[in-house]
């Protein structure tokens, strides 16, 4: 650097230089400052995490930048002509700091994100800690390949490396690829999510409890967990209890004699299945239940009673509570629930 005159004096490089960078310096972190409190007194008054976390991640990169700025400006009125090697050096230092000020920003933006919003998304609510990890690589990773190649490193047999290293790696973790996109094609097609009730073609049924990376669990009723591969799971046919919603119907087969009325049947049958909605857990109050005859069996006149419950769950509960309260009120009734019988007819067999 050169030496300037002020005022007719000669003032030394090693004078002004620091004068001239310290002032910059401080007129930009004094203006952030006050730019970035009334943006937050802002953020705070809005609903969306967005801007706070946008806030969080520009803090400190914003810092680096100002210093680096500082340089710059230094470089700009008082470049250093006395060395090229030296200012060659000292832009790519520039350049480094930047480059380390924009990875910082995206891992803590990145970071924030996931950390913020993992509680509704469903694969990241098990899995946010591997999620920020494979991020925070991928980020430093592209981070070091510019800084390498502002430091006039080639980056070209890097990246072809790299290239043959991860098709080694795609064939050796095959399975477990599969396994990975099938849980995020079940994330974005959402066929099931935690908490909801399934059964599997394979005939397991339960509470979905996770969804991973690779597998997810689900809660049998007798609490067990059944840990399926996201791809079995992606290739199998699975019921849904929980959609298009969780109420469902409740259907209960009975059987009266052939010399029962069918009429009072019915009467006495709905009035104990309102009974149920009403008074047992899980049933729908306002669900008016209802039978249809629809087969002449051997030995009785069979029909379904359609109830309704809140969830799959309560169906176990009111079919065992309507089936003991039947069984009493048709037990008054005189209503026969007939056995398994065979009837000889002599008279039409003499005919023959």
């Amino acid at each position: 650097m050169q030496d300037i005159v002020i005022f007719g004096r000669n003032v030394p490089a090693l004078i002004y230089a620091p004068v001239i960078y310290f002032i910059w310096v401080s007129l930009l972190l004094v203006l952030k400052k006050v730019i970035f409190s009334r943006i937050q007194k802002f953020a705070e008054k809005t609903t969306s995490k967005l801007d706070d976390i946008l806030l969080g991640a520009l803090d400190l990169p914003l810092t680096l930048l100002v210093f680096v700025s500082g340089a710059t400006v230094l470089e700009k009125i008082a470049p250093i002509i006395g060395d090229g090697e030296l200012t060659r050096y000292f832009v790519v230092a520039l350049k480094a700091t930047t480059v380390v000020a924009i990875v910082l920003f995206l891992d803590k933006l990145f970071k924030n994100l996931i950390q913020a919003y993992s509680h509704k998304i469903e694969i990241l609510k098990t899995s946010g800690g591997m999620a920020q990890g494979i991020v925070r690589a991928v980020v430093m990773g592209l981070g070091l390949l510019i800084l390498l190649d502002s430091f006039g490193v080639s980056i070209t047999p890097i990246l072809a490396s790299l290239g043959i290293g991860s098709l080694a790696v795609a064939l050796a973790l095959q399975s477990t690829l599969e396994n990975f996109f099938s849980g995020i094609q079940i994330i974005a097609d959402k066929p099931i999510k935690v908490g909801h009730f399934i059964k599997l073609d394979s005939g397991e049924e339960g509470y979905v409890t996770k969804i991973g990376w690779r597998s997810s669990w689900i809660r049998m009723l007798p609490n067990n967990v059944v840990v399926i591969p996201n791809k079995v799971l992606v290739n199998s046919k699975v019921l849904n209890y929980y959609y298009p919603e969780t109420e469902m119907a409740v259907l209960v087969q009975v059987g009266v004699h052939y010399d029962s009325d069918l009429k009072h049947v019915e009467n006495v049958t709905v009035e104990v299945a309102r009974e149920i909605m009403k008074e047992v857990q899980g049933g729908v109050p306002a669900f008016e239940p209802f039978i249809r005859y629809h087969t002449f069996a051997d030995f009785s006149i069979n029909f379904t009673v359609i109830l309704r419950a809140k969830e799959f769950v309560d169906n176990y509960l009111i079919k065992h509570e309507f089936i003991k309260r039947l069984h009493e009120r048709y037990r008054k009734e005189g209503i026969v629930i007939p056995y398994p019988i065979r009837a000889v007819n002599y008279a039409q067999e003499r005919k023959r």
